[in-house]
């Protein structure tokens, strides 16, 4: 079973939207870039590592 492997992946993503959410609010505006992306990269996590836990054979079919 392949499924509880990508349970780092979710807590990965949520690492990074932890971490990119107040840094992206504390920063100043030019470098507030950086902990945007981090975010945005943290959700694709999330939302990759539930897929592939639940449906571990999603992109094999």
């Amino acid at each position: 079973m392949k499924g509880p492997q990508y349970l780092l992946l979710i807590l990965a993503g949520l690492a990074a939207c932890g971490w990119g959410f107040p840094a992206a609010h504390r920063w100043p505006s030019p470098r507030n870039l950086l902990p945007s992306l981090v975010v945005l990269l943290g959700i694709i996590m999330l939302m990759l590592g539930a897929l592939l836990t639940f449906l571990p054979r999603f992109f094999q079919e």
